[in-house]
């Protein structure tokens, strides 16, 4: 038996990446967990803030992904699950996270309740980028150094080379 279709037997519980309607992540976990379906959604702790008042909320890590864990069996009914779109495919087959991906993320979350997916595509050295939040807000500048998510940055129209980091999730591209 070749090795993709022992990962794809009928009784083998592997996992696998859905897709799911903007902002249902947590509904379609709770479905799919009500109806035995193994299922994960990372969540990461943030402070909101309102008018009146700060709570600290969980949101998904990964908007509109969720993990299952489900033999070949179970794939009709997670896709028939209210908000599940589809699954994420690799090479025209629904993709399969190892069990150890999982773990790492379950670990990251639990070490680091706060950890953020950032997207790097836009941050490059000599971009020019604003700051979205923090003391320096609104500030235009260039980035210096790339250094895993934060940036070293200087910002040239203040009459003076004044270097800092700055989280990527606080940049917005100008």
């Amino acid at each position: 038996m070749e090795e993709s279709s022992k990962l794809r037997s009928s009784k083998t519980r592997n996992w696998f990446v859905i897709y799911t309607r903007a902002r249902w992540e947590k509904k379609v976990d709770h479905l799919l967990q009500q109806q035995g379906i193994n299922s994960f959604c990372p969540l990461k702790k943030v402070e909101s803030q309102w008018a009146d008042r700060k709570k600290v909320v969980e949101i998904p890590l990964f908007s509109s992904y969720v993990f299952v864990n489900i033999n070949l069996k179970e794939e009709q009914q997670v896709r028939q699950t209210h908000g599940v779109l589809n699954f994420i495919y690799f090479l025209g087959k629904p993709a399969i996270v190892q069990d150890s991906e999982v773990e790492k993320i379950k670990d990251i979350l639990l070490k680091n309740p706060d950890a953020e997916v950032v997207s790097l595509e836009n941050v490059c050295v000599g971009n020019r980028v604003r700051i979205k939040n923090g003391v320096l807000a609104n500030q235009d500048g260039s980035i210096v150094k790339v250094n895993g998510k934060t940036v070293l940055m200087v910002f040239d129209h203040l009459d003076c080379a004044l270097v800092t980091r700055v989280s990527v999730s606080d940049l917005a591209p100008i």
